[in-house]
């Protein structure tokens, strides 16, 4: 963890301990593991928030069948012209 072994540790405690006394060190203790939890609950909240959006998008374009499927983009290879699924699927695998 950030290459702090246990002495290190011990010596950080101390000198807080040492600045901000006995009574105060708990609280902030205690306050700074509230914000952490916090942080914590808000980045899983957005990480499913953003799976959840990953997985509508995934499913729209596989139930999307006709309008999907059927458009064509821009042919600028001069081959066959590509459908919004090629492209996504081209997308995905990079």
């Amino acid at each position: 963890m950030f290459g702090i072994g246990m002495p290190e540790l011990i010596i950080i405690l101390i000198v807080a301990l040492i600045v901000l006394g006995p009574e105060k060190l708990p609280e902030i203790a205690r306050s700074l593991g509230k914000g952490f939890s916090a942080f914590k609950k808000a980045s899983e909240e957005i990480k499913e928030d953003i799976l959840e959006a990953a997985e509508e998008s995934n499913e729209g374009s596989r139930k999307g069948g006709t309008a999907a499927s059927e458009t064509t983009v821009g042919n600028a290879g001069g081959d066959k012209p590509r459908s919004s699924e090629n492209i996504s699927a081209t997308e995905n695998k990079v």
